[in-house]
């Protein structure tokens, strides 16, 4: 009976090693039913002060992307001072606007956001991203991805 509990003890470690090697999942970026809300207004800003913050991937000129895609956003601070990472903000841009940072939280850096398997829903995806520094200057911008189906 004891030989059969270490074998099965044995097997099961075996498994979760192997799912813990296993490529990462896909995350939940946008829901199917957040997706189907109305797009918000347009934003408008002024000149941002703050850090930098750059799309990396899916890159700008990207016509589409399919989901599951490798979303990464880059801070950059100005005049060498530090992010405030805990002043992130990241919204779904509808209405009402879906506020996407806790979802994002387990990705951030101190250089910026790395989710390597985002997954949405098809369509175009309007993303606003504010961060300030730790002198309370605002930086941030915004984007869309074209999630093809």
């Amino acid at each position: 009976m004891r030989t059969k509990i270490v074998a099965a003890g044995a097997a099961l470690l075996a498994l979760s090693n192997l799912v813990a090697a296993a490529p990462g999942r896909a995350e939940v970026l946008i829901t199917p039913r957040e997706a189907k809300l109305p797009d918000a207004d347009k934003r408008e800003r002024g000149p941002m002060l703050g850090p930098k913050v750059l799309l990396v991937s899916p890159t700008r000129d990207a016509k589409s992307v399919k989901s599951p895609f490798s979303l990464t956003i880059r801070f950059e601070p100005r005049d060498g001072v530090a992010v405030d990472l805990n002043s992130l903000v990241v919204t779904y841009e509808k209405s009402p606007p879906v506020d996407l940072t806790e979802r994002l939280r387990e990705f951030l850096t101190p250089d910026g956001i790395a989710m390597p398997q985002a997954e949405t829903p098809p369509g175009d995806h309007r993303i606003h991203v504010e961060i300030k520094d730790v002198d309370g200057r605002l930086g941030g911008t915004e984007f869309s991805i074209d999630a093809a189906p």
